[in-house]
């Protein structure tokens, strides 16, 4: 089922659930807020705001970040243990883990020109480095492979989503490319796979009705507890999705989605809502427990199409990566 397998060909075969150290070769900033933003807390030096800000890092690990050099200001000054807090300054730090997963899945360049890199992410691959992954991140892999630093996503994407994604070159253009997005001049369309409800089932085998099926998902979402999961609330509908059952195989639906908003998690939480959660869905209808990832069991959800006029170009673009299998 897994699309990920037909795009790894250009990554290295030794590539496995493997986790070694890493340290991220770009540099992450944060912003010393201001004193009215501090909530009455002072700081008298850098490292005790990042240790109080950063509680889940030991403050020996900042300590030692110090005394290694890779805590420095915006001009490559380093910081000590005694430098003074500086409100509005931004601080720059080297993200560490002890083990980052290698990610046996490969992208896929599919168009690139001075602006713009159209490209297949592949299941399990975050985007941006966070939590467990710094340099297992589309930007740092596409960064090397082009030697082009100022890559950067002109959009999100889930780690556990595999698909189409428009990356920006230039630093100059690239807030056209944000705009794309903003104005909804820019179309998007994804698949999915589902086990279809027992009632649709039944009135499917007794031609009750028929192929395709369509919704329309109006609703309004709202982090859920965790907060980084989603879930649907009464109010005024904050999210709009147009969803198609296309194809059946069992049990088993093929659908074709198209979010109108685009809420964290929206077709997650849509497919849900309609009582056909994804296959493979580790969020949704129920949080599995924190584990590594299974590359076996990828989330059957894939953004298939991006269709825009180049803000830059004017050239009408149009790209597809290949469907799930189903």
């Amino acid at each position: 089922m897994p699309n990920s397998a037909n795009y790894s060909k250009s990554h290295t075969q030794s590539a496995s659930k493997t986790a070694t150290a890493a340290i991220a070769a770009q540099p992450s900033y944060i912003v010393l807020p201001r004193a009215t933003e501090l909530a009455g807390k002072q700081y008298q030096t850098v490292l005790e705001f990042l240790v109080d800000h950063f509680q889940q890092i030991d403050v020996s690990v900042w300590q030692q970040r110090i005394n290694d050099g890779k805590v420095h200001w915006l001009n490559g000054e380093l910081i000590t243990a005694d430098s003074a807090y500086q409100a509005t300054a931004r601080v720059y730090y080297y993200r560490e883990v002890l083990a980052e997963t290698q990610v046996p899945f490969a992208e896929q360049v599919l168009y690139q020109d001075s602006h713009t890199i159209i490209v297949y992410k592949p299941h399990f691959l975050p985007v941006t480095p966070g939590g467990n992954y710094v340099n297992e991140c589309l930007v740092h892999r596409l960064r090397i492979a082009t030697q082009i630093d100022t890559v950067a996503p002109a959009h999100r994407l889930d780690k556990d989503t595999a698909g189409v994604m428009l990356m920006t070159l230039n630093p100059q253009t690239r807030h056209a490319y944000h705009q794309l997005f903003l104005d909804d001049n820019i179309t998007k369309n994804y698949q999915a796979i589902a086990k279809i409800t027992p009632q649709l089932l039944t009135q499917l085998a007794d031609n009750s009705c028929a192929l395709p099926i369509h919704w329309t998902v109006k609703n309004r979402i709202a982090p859920a507890n965790p907060s980084f999961t989603m879930q649907v609330i009464e109010g005024e509908a904050n999210s709009h999705s147009e969803i198609s059952l296309v194809a059946v195989k069992g049990d088993l639906g093929l659908f074709e989605l198209s979010p109108i908003t685009g809420k964290t998690h929206q077709l997650r939480v849509h497919m849900l809502s309609l009582g056909m959660p994804i296959i493979n869905d580790r969020f949704y209808p129920v949080l599995q427990p924190k584990g590594p990832d299974n590359f076996d069991k990828p989330l059957q959800l894939l953004a298939k199409r991006l269709r825009f006029i180049d803000p830059v170009s004017g050239i009408e673009q149009d790209f597809q990566c290949q469907d799930l299998a189903f």
